[in-house]
């Protein structure tokens, strides 16, 4: 029984880390330019300061993990998926734990939005580094 539920779980994980480390390199890009591109910059406060410290925490986080596609490989992959589901979900809930759920909907349902999608394809990598160095 725990030997299919374990291949049921492997099964669902299709991102190998170097794929991962690309989505997670363009994801850190969007959150620098968030407040820019869904046009709350102007709100100020936690709403722009969250996206921009998240993205240069995500960027640095992908530029250090044991990944084929990373330069400085410090960070097992193991580690770096549960840092990234810790992220994501701190981005998505955000407006709530920072106070600017009230602002208009392009302020905070972006947070919302980008926190489910990362904490989904860290979800959804494969975290053993040894396959993805062989293929």
């Amino acid at each position: 029984m725990i030997h299919s539920y374990k291949f049921k779980e492997e099964s669902m994980k299709f991102i190998n880390s170097r794929v991962h480390t690309i989505i997670g390199i363009v994801v850190g890009l969007a959150l620098l330019a968030a407040p820019w591109l869904f046009a709350f910059a102007d709100e100020g406060g936690a709403a722009v300061t969250v996206p921009l410290a998240i993205g240069a925490f995500i960027l640095l986080s992908e530029l250090t993990t044991t990944s084929t596609a990373s330069p400085i490989k410090l960070i097992p992959m193991r580690i770096h998926i549960i840092l990234d589901v810790v992220t994501g979900v701190v981005l998505a809930a955000s407006p709530w734990l920072f106070g600017f759920n009230d602002e208009p909907l392009n302020a905070w349902l972006p947070h919302l939005a980008v926190g489910i999608l990362v904490v989904g394809y860290a979800l959804m990598t494969k975290t053993n580094d040894r396959e993805d160095t062989a293929s």
